[in-house]
């Protein structure tokens, strides 16, 4: 039998880093499609983003309003820690705006959608409907959010002026305002930052305004960013100034009463006159650049931390390792274990790894005994560094390709049992069921140990004893090779006990696959 222990690295499968427990998320949102509630205009629409404490949904902040608008782009970030070992549920509900209410629940409402915050991290830019009160979907509604995780803890601070812009309000000036936005992945531009308005003027002086660097340009000092300026009207139909594009390292030479100046063009008006210089000046008065030291990181070494190595040497994980360990070595003949964590940061390069040998081994991460396994944990984590997302699926398909070679032979020689000890986070729920529900057709079986006093719900849930486990397109589970066990319901529980939960589906799932296979089980293991 080949044991395999998924040492997740603190539940989230993260590890302990000398720094990193908890990062700061930004999460920028627009919305498409929104229900229309008004009768002679449309939405008007703000988002408000609300997270669950003890079962109650608690609003954090919310956006600005997007006046006669039904696809809105908000300015408004919003900004949470996002904490490795919880699972933090947010709720995003879209209102139209009724001037007259005092109260959240007067104004009109547009839809919402629930998720955990490590889903947003784990996909960076998710796409979902908005859902009615009644779990109807919110008609064509839908929200798109995208996260980015601060980890440039360096600022930048702006101070900006136009002159002579070019007027658009037929009774009046133009009262502008300008837009920041950045080029993602998809090569999209997307909004970073809008200021306040400046009512009736053409040579406004807007307030000072401060960013993180990485939101502006992924701390790259040399990467473009667009900037547009805008007229704007009660109606939401902005009018189009111009725009320029530029730097920081550009806009940086702002110093010392030095002012950096840039043409505000309008391409068509460019095409259309043959002596068109600019629709204006945008100034760049100040740029600063320097260091959030309020930012919080967390401290991985605190006792709250459930891979915290108190003075005795021990933490819930190293308990769960040692206690369910202790039971399963029993079955292997040669007791050595491949020990993989997931979901961490990696020296020297740091990059994020879903699959990695605890003792740094990659061509040979075995483990002698459950000793050897602690040993090897207890040892690497000082050296990485907690990171989401918790993506089972990476380990459980791991554990899967050495279960297909199986196959290819033609006696029974070896049965696998995939040991993930966790927190009860999960990011990749999707494809987590894909991965099982392929791998039950295979020579395997996984353990889920929970650690901690979280929500294990979704542990729960791939367990499948309630149910047959689906796939994402439907599929079912040929045979339900998973068993979830809360630590916590037997840490002072008698050996017997505690094996007795750890044990009580395996033998079955064993014996119940030879069947399906009409192959007697050696007793040779490995």
């Amino acid at each position: 039998m080949a044991y395999t222990l998924g040492s997740t690295t603190d539940g989230q499968t993260r590890s302990v880093a000398p720094q990193h427990c908890v990062t700061r998320v930004e999460m920028s949102v627009t919305a498409s499609n929104l229900l229309d509630r008004d009768v002679a205009s449309k939405s008007d629409p703000f988002c408000v983003l609300f997270h669950e404490v003890e079962g109650n949904w608690v609003e954090l902040c919310r956006t600005e309003t997007a006046v006669n608008n039904l696809n809105p782009v908000f300015g408004v970030k919003f900004q949470v820690d996002y904490h490795f070992e919880e699972i933090q549920k947010l709720r995003f509900a879209m209102f139209d705006e009724d001037k007259c209410a005092t109260q959240l629940y007067e104004h009109d409402f547009l839809g919402e959608f629930i998720c955990t915050l490590g889903v947003i991290v784990s996909n960076k830019k998710l796409h979902r409907p908005l859902i009615l009160a009644n779990g109807k979907p919110a008609g064509k509604g839908s929200i798109t959010i995208t996260a980015q995780e601060l980890s440039d803890n360096r600022i930048i601070t702006l101070t900006l002026s136009g002159r002579k812009l070019d007027k658009k309000d037929f009774f009046g000036k133009s009262d502008p305002y300008l837009e920041f936005h950045k080029q993602g992945e998809d090569s999209k531009w997307m909004l970073v930052h809008r200021t306040e308005v400046i009512k009736n003027t053409l040579d406004p002086a807007w307030k000072p305004f401060t960013v993180p660097l990485i939101s502006l340009c992924n701390g790259d000092v040399d990467r473009n960013i667009k900037v547009l300026c805008y007229d704007y009207d009660n109606d939401g139909g902005h009018d189009f100034i111009g725009e320029f594009q530029t730097t920081v390292s550009k806009m940086s030479e702002a110093q010392n009463s030095v002012e950096v100046e840039f043409d505000c063009i309008n391409p068509k008006k460019q095409k259309k006159k043959k002596n068109y210089k600019n629709s204006g000046v945008i100034i760049v008065r100040s740029c600063k650049v320097g260091i959030d030291f309020t930012a919080s990181n967390g401290n991985p070494r605190e006792p709250s931390s459930l891979h915290y190595i108190n003075p005795l040497g021990s933490n819930e994980y190293l308990a769960a390792i040692l206690a369910v360990g202790q039971i399963i070595q029993d079955y292997d003949t040669d007791k050595m274990f491949p020990a993989l964590g997931f979901g961490a940061q990696l020296p020297p390069d740091w990059k994020v790894s879903h699959e990695f040998a605890i003792n740094f081994n990659p061509t040979n991460p075995f483990c002698f005994g459950v000793e050897g396994i602690a040993q090897a944990y207890s040892a690497c984590l000082p050296h990485i560094r907690f990171y989401g997302p918790t993506n089972f699926a990476p380990i459980i398909n791991h554990v899967a390709r050495f279960a297909a070679q199986a196959l290819q032979q033609e006696k029974a020689a070896q049965y696998f049992t995939l040991l993930i000890i966790t927190d009860g986070v999960i990011s990749d729920m999707d494809e987590t069921r894909d991965a099982i529900v392929q791998a039950s057709k295979l020579p395997m079986s996984i353990i889920i140990i929970g650690v901690g006093n979280a929500d294990f719900a979704a542990m729960e849930f791939l367990d499948g004893d309630a149910s047959v486990l689906r796939s994402n397109t439907g599929e079912e589970a040929v045979r339900d090779i998973v068993q979830f066990v809360p630590f916590r319901d037997f840490r002072n529980a008698p050996k017997e006990t505690l094996a007795k939960s750890v044990l009580a589906e395996l033998p079955q799932q064993v014996t119940q696959y030879f069947k399906q296979r009409n192959l007697p089980p050696r007793n040779t293991s490995e």
